[in-house]
């Protein structure tokens, strides 16, 4: 390795044709560059979707009511119903591995009627009566102020968090927000916070107009009773709520008397599963980025192997040589090696290279741009990948080179020097 002869006999075998060995180390060199985009590409659209889902508690699975599809104990089907505030309390007891479960009312929606009065100034906001966990499972930036507490459960307290885009349509630039009333369908609130949303989706700027007041104040204020619209339920780590959805479904079919089989009676949406899927397409696309960049390579390297049969047969004479002065086998086989190994190393480091510059071009790029929206950020690859593309080097090197250096070791001395 360290024999300066042997390296000059590399670099003049290989540089004998320059263009020819350019064109064949082009293969390395674009498989390499092609695999590590693909695995940066992937692990961009990767990171974008987490950061989509950046601080929200993803075991999570959300349950509303639906009218029932079958019949049960006299009751007919179509028949609605609604949960009640024993529902929340029974799961709790019944199922130790729920880390939340946060009952949820609204009023308003997307396009609905003018709700919320401040002074002279009217809009329609959606409203939500919340408990302080809420903010655990679907985090809010808040930029002054608190969120909702549970004193403001206890005491059923008229507060009320409002978002950016509530103050652009009901405040003035100038005036304080933090300890002023702004007032839902006839009863006034007092507001203690104001959030940012933190998602990086389309709807962002939608989820600025929200108003969130403790749950209980708003069973109370708007006369709800004990209904409860929906609920988010999370559960601990060390559990899924996949596996424990089938339970909870349960129990609210009994507590409603709702036929066991009428999975129609209960909406529910497992944000768990679907990260999970999310994840197994992640996983699919990085074994599609590997695959397709590894017969780019082997591609390259057939090119290699082609290129060495061609030196070798055009040094069968100075292999028969060097055969008859007393060159064993396992040398000529070791050059030959050496000159495959060699350009493809030196290909693919040259491919790593460019893959490398032109990441750090689009992360300047993309770092520039508003990343709301974005699907997409941060493409890069780990030097666990950049290890796994240097032993696909070595790997495609002995391979480019072993059957060239086969036909080296098989030719005899003395055909070697009759050729011409």
């Amino acid at each position: 390795m360290f024999d300066r002869d042997n390296w000059n006999e590399i670099l003049e075998a290989l540089t004998a044709n320059t263009f020819r060995t350019i064109l064949t180390a082009f293969g390395v060199f674009w498989g390499i560059f092609i695999l590590v985009i693909l695995l940066a590409a992937g692990n961009g659209l990767e990171n974008g979707v987490k950061k989509g889902f950046d601080g929200i508690a993803t075991n999570t699975m959300f349950m509303w009511t639906q009218t029932t599809s079958k019949p049960y104990k006299g009751l007919p089907k179509t028949r609605r119903y609604d949960f009640k505030n024993s529902d929340v309390a029974a799961l709790k007891e019944s199922l130790p591995d729920l880390l939340y479960v946060s009952p949820r009312n609204q009023l308003g929606g997307f396009e609905g009627a003018n709700n919320v009065v401040r002074g002279t100034k009217t809009a329609a906001f959606t409203v939500y009566g919340d408990y302080p966990e809420l903010i655990k499972q679907q985090p809010k930036d808040i930029i002054k102020g608190r969120f909702v507490n549970q004193q403001d459960i206890l005491l059923k307290r008229k507060t009320a968090v409002i978002g950016q885009g509530v103050i652009k349509e009901l405040y003035d630039k100038t005036e304080e927000v933090i300890g002023s009333y702004i007032k839902v369908n006839g009863v006034n609130f007092m507001v203690v916070g104001i959030y940012n949303s933190k998602s990086n989706q389309g709807n962002a700027e939608e989820e600025q107009k929200e108003i969130f007041v403790p749950f209980t104040t708003f069973q109370q204020a708007f006369n709800y009773g004990d209904r409860v619209g929906w609920m988010a339920i999370t559960a601990n780590d060390n559990s899924s709520i996949t596996d424990l959805k089938p339970k909870i479904l349960d129990i609210i079919k009994l507590r409603h008397s709702i036929n066991p089989t009428d999975d129609r009676a209960i909406g529910n949406f497992d944000l768990y599963e679907q990260f999970n899927k999310i994840r197994g397409l992640f996983t699919i696309l990085r074994f599609i980025a590997y695959f397709v960049g590894t017969l780019v390579l082997i591609s390259g390297v057939i090119g290699i192997s082609n290129i060495m049969l061609i030196v070798v047969k055009e040094r069968t004479k100075e292999i028969g040589i060097r055969r008859a002065l007393g060159a064993t086998p396992r040398a000529i086989r070791s050059q030959i090696l050496s000159e495959a190994i060699f350009l493809t190393i030196i290909a693919g480091m040259f491919g790593i290279a460019a893959a490398t510059g032109l990441l750090a071009i689009l992360n300047m790029v993309l770092d520039s741009m508003p990343s709301e929206g974005m699907m997409f950020a941060n493409p890069s690859i780990d030097l666990g990948v950049v290890f796994i593309a240097l032993l696909i080097l070595v790997g495609s090197g002995l391979l480019a080179g072993f059957i060239p250096a086969q036909t080296a070791i098989n030719i005899k001395p003395v055909d070697a020097l009759r050729t011409e």
